[in-house]
């Protein structure tokens, strides 16, 4: 707790959608756990809270992959609708 310095939540849609975005452009395939900093770091929210101005220049996420169901997840993306 001493070393948080904040919580961001996001929805089950900016996951996915993140989730998408890195498959798309990165071509590596990350579980929607790791879509979650993604999501986090695109957000509305994050970046008014850490615009460029406050001087942040570099932001890390750490995307991981291999337990992902991709029937599954691209499923829940067209759920979701639009997202393929």
């Amino acid at each position: 707790r001493d070393f948080v310095d904040d919580i961001i939540t996001v929805s089950e849609e900016d996951i996915l959608k993140a989730t998408k975005m890195v498959w798309e452009r990165l071509k590596v395939c990350i579980e929607p756990s790791a879509g979650v900093g993604v999501a986090v770091a695109m957000g509305d929210e994050f970046n008014q809270k850490y615009p460029v101005s406050s001087g942040i220049r570099n932001v890390a996420v750490i995307l991981c992959g291999g337990n992902v169901d991709i029937i599954k997840t691209t499923k829940q993306m067209e759920d979701i609708g639009g997202l393929l």
